[in-house]
């Protein structure tokens, strides 16, 4: 489930005028739609119009000795942004909000126990070519995402949050991890006023919590100021993916993919 803040309904206001902004002399296009999904599995066959739901079930990982059982998992993605493809598209408009589409901070509570994409939101975006994502995960400052913090207290000063069991026993991580991951589009995301276009986060969660071996490690031991904290971390940002998945089934479309992360320790 996606939790849409009073900051994000704001640029989704702000975007109906971008579509009309970006539109020719002749005078404001029909904006298209863009509809925004979260996986953490690929459908076993893509399914055309397959759609998952987000589904409470808890996520099991074994390495055959110890078991890791994810009940939670949320991120706070403090900045989505999606980049036209040319300024020029924007004919003489001086303005970034322009080429872009930009949203945030929006909570992430990914999909456990189900595979293909979960739709999430569904937006207004102006008709064009669209080549970039970036994705920021981040803390939520405590100046402009004050009424987020606010509704979400236990993000203060967290931008992930797992909880679930390791070998039967409780356990809460938290991670104030930033992260600026960049996906590029190829070929371009198209969006046009006669059919929506999906556009799926893939997050793979087998990746967080194993060492380098491929062996689980206790949650617990990668809280801030433990041994595998910086493990972790690395972990998640190797894990996420960005692609067009207009069929949702947790799959790119065009069998590409593959981000770079410009954050802190990114090696």
């Amino acid at each position: 489930m996606f939790i849409l803040t009073p900051n994000t309904l704001t640029r989704l206001a702000v975007l109906a005028l971008v579509a009309s902004a970006c539109s020719d002399a002749g005078g404001p296009s029909t904006p298209g739609q863009l509809s925004f999904n979260l996986a953490t599995h690929a459908s076993p066959s893509a399914a055309a119009g397959a759609s998952a739901s987000i589904s409470g079930t808890p996520e099991t990982f074994s390495d055959g000795t110890n078991t890791l059982i994810l009940s939670q998992v949320e991120l706070v993605m403090r900045r989505i942004e999606l980049h036209r493809a040319g300024a020029a598209d924007c004919g003489e408009v001086a303005n970034d909000d322009c080429e872009e589409l930009e949203l945030g901070p929006i909570l992430a509570d990914l999909p456990l126990g189900t595979a293909g994409a979960a739709r999430t939101f569904t937006v207004q975006i102006a008709p064009g070519t669209y080549d970039k994502l970036e994705l920021k995960i981040r803390v939520p400052s405590s100046g402009s995402d004050a009424g987020f913090r606010q509704a979400h207290p236990g993000f203060e000063n967290a931008s992930v949050r797992v909880t679930g069991t390791y070998n039967g026993t409780p356990f809460v991580y938290t991670s104030d991890l930033e992260a600026e991951m960049e996906f590029g589009l190829d070929p371009a995301l198209t969006a046009n006023e006669s059919s929506a276009t999906d556009l799926t986060l893939l997050v793979d969660l087998d990746k967080w919590f194993r060492d380098q071996a491929g062996a689980l490690i206790d949650p617990a031991t990668a809280n801030p100021g433990q041994p595998n904290e910086t493990l972790v971390e690395q972990g998640i940002r190797s894990s996420l993916d960005a692609f067009e998945d207009d069929d949702r089934d947790g799959a790119d479309d065009h069998g590409q993919g593959g981000g770079t992360d410009d954050g802190p320790g990114h090696q």
